[in-house]
């Protein structure tokens, strides 16, 4: 009896195990009630911002929130979690004031996919669409509010194709989503029945090693989009699929081996791209410059002495040839800091006398890495 008694009392609350149903109710109901206000309060704060000539949106103070209500957090949840919950509340808190429209490169179920769902949240109209110059025309014809295109990834480095549109257009970035990418070998046959291997070029890449090792005698068959590969792994016999544990849940594949890239830190940075001002400052922000220099002896090296002057830590530089003119070239850099603060204002300024071309492309919060 005296055990039996021991087992009815739980650790913490000093309550008993019949009592917990009920508690987990009213804390339910307490989130609930907690939820409603929130969303309330950011209505009344949209609504302001609008009267105020202001963009009912402000991402920057969003991701602010979020870093602020997480500094405390101390489990058993996980910060991961407890980011994903948040944001979640923050999406749909957003839909109250504004529907807004997404557009990414397609299809469902792809890492850009997943990339944009983890910074809007579900309550957005999110648009795939094929290609990034298209990501970029959907802005520019006014059929999105924002895009999301893939900007680096840390094993086969810039993606050219963005890096092409920013020369391009007057589209401007507003954010960023550093998605580690965990690749999962998808079928819906054994491993031992596997001939082909379908997905995008970066992804077999970034798998070889794995599939050489493994799959030694599987023809490895280059596609448009890793969902696009697990569309053929359920329709074509043998075939087998390189793309996410979505893509598995969504077309009913089974996971044959998890994890398969070759690089266990395997990153994507997406940049979240539009909108009609700059994000304010946060603390812990990013500026992205595109520049040209003229074609002379010395050029590059002097632009760099800016940002040692101004004391710019560089987190990120690529050459990109130029579109216009062979043997020219259009450079992109990032660093830390805000547009707005006096040392990048300094640098920005001073760059700018010696350059043909200068955009910032932006200022914004530095992204949370995606688990």
């Amino acid at each position: 009896m005296a055990k039996s008694k021991a087992k009815a009392k739980t650790s913490s609350g000093g309550g008993s195990a019949a009592d917990l149903p009920r508690r987990l109710e009213r804390l339910d109901r307490e989130l609930v009630t907690l939820a409603n206000e929130r969303a309330r309060c950011a209505a009344q704060l949209a609504t302001w911002r609008t009267e105020s000539n202001l963009p009912a949106v402000d991402f920057a103070a969003e991701e602010s929130q979020v870093t602020t209500a997480l500094a405390g957090a101390d489990g058993p949840l996980s910060v991961e979690s407890l980011r994903a919950m948040l944001r979640e509340l923050q999406s749909g808190c957003r839909a109250l004031v504004k529907h807004i429209r997404v557009a990414f490169l397609g299809p469902r179920y792809s890492y850009s996919h997943q990339a944009a769902g983890s910074f809007f949240g579900s309550n957005v109209e999110l648009i795939p669409v094929g290609t990034i110059a298209a990501v970029f025309g959907e802005l520019t014809r006014g059929h999105a509010d924002f895009g999301l295109v893939p900007l680096e990834n840390s094993t086969d480095g810039r993606v050219a194709d963005t890096l092409d549109m920013f020369t391009r257009f007057p589209i401007r970035i507003c954010g960023e989503v550093p998605l580690r990418i965990h690749h999962n070998l998808l079928a819906k046959c054994p491993r031992s029945e596997i001939s082909e291997v379908y997905s995008k070029p970066q992804a077999l890449s970034q798998c070889r090693e794995w599939l050489a090792k493994q799959l030694p005698a599987a023809r490895l068959v280059e596609i448009t989009s890793t969902a696009a590969a697990a569309q053929v792994a359920v329709d074509k016999p043998g075939a087998a699929a390189v793309a996410s544990i979505q893509a598995a849940t969504h077309y009913g594949l089974t996971v044959v081996a998890a994890n398969i890239e070759d690089k266990a830190n395997n990153l994507t940075r997406f940049a979240v791209i539009g909108g009609a001002e700059v994000p304010k400052r946060t603390g812990r922000d990013k500026t992205s410059l595109m520049f040209e220099l003229p074609h002379r002896p010395g050029a590059l090296a002097d632009a760099m002495l800016v940002f040692k002057k101004n004391r710019l830590n560089l987190t990120w530089i690529e050459s990109f040839p130029s579109p216009a003119a062979p043997n020219e070239y259009h450079f992109f850099a990032e660093f830390e800091g805000h547009q707005a603060d006096a040392s990048p204002r300094r640098a920005i300024e001073s760059l700018r006398r010696r350059c043909v071309r200068l955009e910032v492309l932006g200022s914004y919060p530095r992204g949370t890495i995606i688990e």
